[in-house]
């Protein structure tokens, strides 16, 4: 299988050689691991809906029950609770997503009891308010306290720092890309050593273009109201301002206003009510007469198939966002991927000035610049169909080297034993007293 050499990424140089050794980008097959003794790991994660941690935290179980570990995950209820029992899990419903001080500290005893009762090895928090309540619990228990960052937490002012900050509170904190790594260790100096970058994977078998028919990509066509021949910009996520709709909307303004023509854009993902956001981004379509272009359509369950219906995958956040899963699974469907600079790291799709053109998975524009990112799209549709699908297929090779399920499990894996999850002689990390 060809793949780009990874010495062709641009690498961090006051990293460490325990983060580039973590990282799925280095393109090293992690050695497999036998554990001494099976761990049971405490896996806190506000929600199990369609956010990155609550995938992240069925991910870490299915690695955890794959290496004959035990996963107990606490959360809020949530459409990928099957997902969590069906891998083997044990899932404990409670409210962590809760900011209200006095649940936290009730959270903090409901935690305690769980990690005896269960004998947890160690505490794995994915989500702020779930951190607090869980740091807490490892400290009183004595067991390993561990953070995964899937994106980088907006820092308003000076409280929104302190709170966020208990995420670096980790004897090991994990982040999802280089480019989190990096935000973490310049915005609270965490030292490198106890970072470690490990990536999201995706699932091959299901995210295979030989296995996708023309039956099932025409079945979501129809349901955006889409012919053969209209040019699909798919977003997928969850409707936030930070993935940056807002930016895609004047974009695709633009394009309306440079004529082209026959082309949709499909906004596909939730907004669970919780903001005004959708409000906000439809008045906008309406004051730039956008409706005939733009689409805002409910998740579907073949998301392979909705990935082979678009032309190509955009994402336009505004605020770091790690490894985005869309991106990864949209290049393992052999999609061409446009993001901005903030949406993913050079480690997740390779574009210029990293790699030649030749060897390009897809295109990069200035997060915010609704210009630009309507210059990029109308050059990717410039391209003859050979030249994007050529695109396509590298980004596949490229996923299908770096983003292995098995190797993602296994680093993950050695982030426990790093931690000292299973030692007796556990004892919290000296800088974490400094924070």
């Amino acid at each position: 299988m060809s793949s780009v050499p990874a010495a062709e990424l641009p690498v961090a140089d006051n990293h460490t050689a325990e983060t580039a050794r973590l990282s799925p980008s280095s393109g090293e097959r992690a050695r497999p691991r036998v554990a001494r003794e099976p761990l049971t790991i405490l896996i806190v994660v506000p929600s199990l809906d369609s956010g990155a941690a609550d995938a992240g935290a069925v991910e870490i179980t299915r690695a955890l029950t794959g290496a004959n570990h035990r996963a107990v995950v606490v959360s809020r209820a949530g459409r990928l609770v099957a997902d969590v029992t069906a891998a083997g899990g044990e899932f404990v419903p409670l409210d962590v997503a809760s900011t209200n001080p006095a649940v936290m500290l009730r959270n903090t005893a409901v935690l305690m009891r769980l990690v005896r009762e269960r004998q947890c090895d160690a505490v794995h928090a994915l989500g702020r308010a779930a951190a607090w309540s869980a740091y807490l619990a490892a400290r009183l228990c004595h067991v390993p306290f561990i953070t995964s960052w899937y994106k980088g937490f907006r820092e308003q002012n000076l409280f929104k720092h302190l709170y966020n900050g208990i995420m670096t509170r980790g004897d090991r904190v994990v982040a999802v890309s280089e480019q989190i790594a990096q935000l973490i260790h310049d915005r609270y100096g965490t030292p490198w050593q106890r970072i470690a970058v490990v990536s999201n994977s995706v699932d091959f078998a299901r995210f295979d273009p030989a296995d996708v028919t023309r039956e099932r990509i025409e079945a979501v066509r129809h349901s955006w109201g889409v012919t053969r021949d209209t040019k699909v910009i798919l977003i997928t996520g969850r409707i936030v301002r930070r993935k940056g709709h807002h930016v895609v909307v004047r974009a695709v303004q633009r394009l309306k206003e440079m004529g082209l023509k026959d082309f949709l854009c499909v906004f596909m993902g939730e907004d669970h009510g919780r903001t005004h956001y959708t409000g906000e981004l439809w008045d906008l379509v309406l004051a730039t007469d956008g409706m005939d272009v733009v689409r805002m359509a409910a998740a579907v369950a073949d998301m392979p198939a909705a990935y082979a219906a678009a032309a190509v995958v955009v994402s336009a956040a505004v605020q770091p966002e790690g490894v985005q899963r869309a991106i990864l699974e949209a290049q393992a469907m052999g999609r061409p991927v446009i993001v901005s600079d903030l949406a993913a790291g050079p480690e997740v799709v390779l574009s210029p000035p990293a790699v030649p053109e030749s060897r390009i998975t897809g295109l990069r524009f200035p997060a915010g610049d609704d210009a630009a990112l309507a210059g990029t799209l109308l050059r990717l549709f410039s391209m003859p169909e050979p030249t994007r699908r050529a695109m396509g297929n590298r980004g596949r090779a490229w996923v299908l080297d770096h983003f292995d399920a098995d190797i993602v499990a296994d680093q993950a894996l050695q982030v426990y034993e790093d931690a000292g999850a299973g030692s007796h002689a556990f004892t919290p990390t000296p800088a974490l007293r400094q924070n």
